[in-house]
């Protein structure tokens, strides 16, 4: 069950507006693109997620601090035995996992 749902990044649809409006800047563009295409896999992660049959509780989008650090997670998944946390990447390509990395069919490294 999902108990804390995800929003969209504020700077998303603003973004989205703009880029119609006008050409943005590269790095604007870059950026806009990468926010886009993380959305897609959150949302993506999140339709998997739903489908769960197990009792569990899904929290999305924490945003915590410690030691005066604040920082992000995707998703935590609550069961009675075990806690999930998952940091949620959209990355395109063939990938393989060996020696605890993810490394890229095609370049070695993701």
């Amino acid at each position: 069950m999902i108990y804390k749902h995800r929003h969209q990044p504020s700077e998303l649809p603003i973004l989205g507006s703009l880029h119609t409006r006008m050409n943005l800047s590269s790095e604007n563009k870059k950026y806009y693109y990468s926010l886009k295409k993380g959305w897609k896999g959150e949302l993506l992660f999140d339709s998997f997620a739903k489908e769960l049959t197990c009792d569990c509780h899904i929290l999305n989008d924490l945003l915590l601090s410690s030691n005066n650090t604040a920082f992000q997670i995707d998703s935590l998944i609550i069961t009675a035995e075990t806690i999930f946390i998952y940091e949620v990447k959209n990355f395109a390509g063939d990938y393989y996992y060996e020696s605890e990395k993810f490394h890229n069919m095609r370049h070695g490294n993701p």
